[in-house]
């Protein structure tokens, strides 16, 4: 006769916790709601900062692995020079395509160059802009990594403060009392602490790949500069073999 009056022994449980955030829901207050709207804008622009940065940095590494070993494996500058546009979200690509261009302005496109020191500012100016592009942005992620907890904490704040005002008035310790303050602190603290992970995660995994990216783009510096140095020892080669063909 009991079993007839419900679904089953694991039916209760959840639709009383749905009902229960439902009249949470329910009773939220302005100061709340406002809460809740600014976490929402913030949680919007930061998974768009987020998907977005991914797929940035993502196009990076790959056409940075695909880029330095067609480097290495040209024999002229000029054939590096002609795909450099296929390698556009390289920070590899970046900097080859400035020191060349400076190379060529130097040097008029053929021979040995007559001093590094252009090549070398060159290179690091290229190699600064590059990781400044792809750490654009990215503050934003942190500020809001930082302020979601506090932005929830003060609708915590008003919601504590709506509680005891609820008491006050009933002048009993009743549910009834206290349940859209304590509805409001709730939801608003869940709400900052779902606003901030993501962002400081993200942040932290952005500015660790950037770090990788900054190292490899320093170190292809030092590759290309190295290559450009050593153009008088394959000139001079080239000059000893030329009679002998």
């Amino acid at each position: 006769m009991q079993a007839d009056n419900g679904a089953g022994p694991g039916a209760g449980p959840p639709t009383q916790g749905f009902a229960a955030l439902a009249d949470l829901m329910g009773k939220i207050g302005p100061v709340a709601i406002f809460v809740l709207v600014v976490l929402l804008v913030a949680s919007l622009y930061s998974w768009t900062l987020i998907l977005g940065k991914a797929s940035t940095f993502g196009r990076a590494t790959k056409q940075s692995r695909r880029f330095i070993r067609a480097f290495r494996k040209a024999t002229r500058l000029q054939e590096i020079a002609a795909i450099t546009g296929d390698y556009s979200a390289s920070p590899l690509a970046q900097v080859f395509e400035d020191v060349y261009e400076t190379y060529r302005r130097t040097t008029g496109g053929a021979g040995p160059p007559r001093s590094l020191a252009p090549l070398e500012r060159s290179a690091q100016t290229a190699a600064s802009e590059s990781i400044t592009s792809l750490e654009k942005r990215l503050t934003w992620l942190a500020t809001i990594a930082q302020t979601a907890p506090f932005v929830g904490l003060f609708g915590t704040v008003m919601g504590v403060v709506e509680a005891f005002q609820g008491l006050g008035q009933a002048g009993t310790a009743t549910l009834h009392a206290v349940a859209p303050g304590i509805a409001d602190a709730l939801i608003t603290t869940a709400a900052g602490l779902f606003v901030a992970v993501p962002a400081v995660v993200a942040y932290n995994q952005f500015t660790a790949r950037i770090r990788v990216i900054a190292s490899a783009t320093d170190d292809f510096c030092r590759e290309l500069l190295n290559s450009l140095e050593q153009l008088p020892e394959r000139g001079a080669a080239q000059a000893a073999a030329g009679p002998r063909g």
